[in-house]
């Protein structure tokens, strides 16, 4: 029984340009702290092996504190580590996984054609590629078909698996069918797959370890796998410090403040957060003040305003009246416009039924 860690898309070093600049650098540093996290859980569960299928650099520019940490982890680590260079940090001879020195426990493919790599006092043999530029058309795995040896097979590659058309290194089915691997280790999708099976090959993507955005949201790690050549099963360990999370919070029949605030203290102050208010509002919502109340409770929030007008406003338009035939007309076009300009029009809806009514405009 071989026990492996699989991570894959740590894409250190990233910009992060939705944030402050000095947010920026602060969730660079956190994304360091990975690496000692990846250390430390090879060192709990004993990993023999571990596979880092691509992207673990954001792009070519790496800065210096994050090559310094990676090669002290990597020096520290007793595992085998397998590295196959992806689309944002492909194998060039500029590329730190040519210019800098690494451990003779850590082997990082240079190729893009299948390399084999044989652990003989593990009874294993491990076989990757490389992208050596940033779009490749062509399957990493190449034909990949591993020799029936008597040995535990793994891949580590880093494809796209969701369109054979992809310019990011297409691997079909049928190529993982008939690759004869063991486990095929995966990198590229940033969410989680779960374990897979086609033929007689598992494989997985575990997902990126720390969400950059909301397009990453919710628990980020790598999995935790073992398998005996015949079965393998795989175990999910979250590894990100904080979390994106896109939040809908209704607000009708209620205080908008009072609703923002009640769900505040529900919520975890380290994650980023986006929440969205819905249902039916009463009068216009003063999102400046929201957010500066919403803003101590999280590392981050913005907020959006997709609430709409109360439904019994709308009621009014069948009405014989000059305010009926406005309301009319608006609702016409509220139901036509983009969600962008219903905003604007329900606000224009409000102006205009305080001129019909000879109320204070609204604030």
């Amino acid at each position: 029984m071989i026990t492996f860690l699989h991570g894959a898309d740590f894409h250190l070093d990233s910009p992060f340009h939705a944030l402050s600049p000095d947010q920026a650098a602060e969730r660079r540093q956190e994304q360091r702290q990975l690496l000692t996290r990846l250390a430390d859980t090879a060192k709990e569960t004993q990993a023999q092996i571990i596979f880092l299928a691509g992207d673990l650099f954001d792009s070519q520019r790496v800065r210096p504190e994050t090559l310094e940490l990676l090669q002290e982890t990597l020096e520290g680590l007793e595992a085998q580590v397998f590295i196959s260079p992806g689309n944002h940090d492909p194998y060039t001879p500029s590329s730190p996984y040519a210019r800098l020195t690494w451990p003779s426990h850590v082997h990082i493919f240079s190729s893009p054609y299948p390399e084999r790599v044989e652990l003989p006092h593990l009874g294993a043999v491990v076989y990757g590629s490389a992208f050596l530029s940033p779009h490749r058309v062509d399957s990493p795995l190449l034909d990949l078909q591993a020799k029936d040896e008597g040995l535990i097979s793994f891949g580590c590659f880093h494809g796209d698996t969701s369109t054979p058309f992809s310019r990011y290194g297409p691997i079909t089915q049928e190529e993982i069918d008939r690759c004869g691997l063991d486990y095929l280790a995966l990198g590229h999708h940033h969410a989680a797959s779960g374990i897979q099976m086609v033929g007689s090959t598992y494989y997985a993507w575990p997902g990126c370890p720390e969400g950059r955005g909301f397009d990453e949201t919710g628990e980020k790690g790598i999995y935790l796998g073992r398998t005996d050549g015949f079965a393998c099963e795989l175990d999910f360990l979250p590894l990100a410090h904080r979390q994106y999370r896109q939040v809908d919070l209704d607000i009708t029949g209620q205080d908008p403040e009072n609703a923002l605030r009640t769900f505040l203290t529900q919520s975890d102050s380290q994650d980023i957060l986006r929440i969205s208010l819905t249902g039916e509002r009463q009068e216009d919502l003063d999102l400046a003040a929201l957010t500066t109340l919403a803003a101590p409770h999280a590392y981050s929030v913005t907020l959006k305003d997709e609430t709409t007008l109360p439904q019994s406003l709308w009621a009014r338009k069948e009405e014989d009246t000059l305010t009926g035939l406005f309301l009319g007309s608006m609702a016409q076009k509220i139901a036509e416009a983009s969600p962008e300009e219903r905003a604007f029009l329900e606000r224009a809806v409000r102006f205009g039924l305080a001129a019909l009514e000879g109320r204070e405009e609204p604030k």
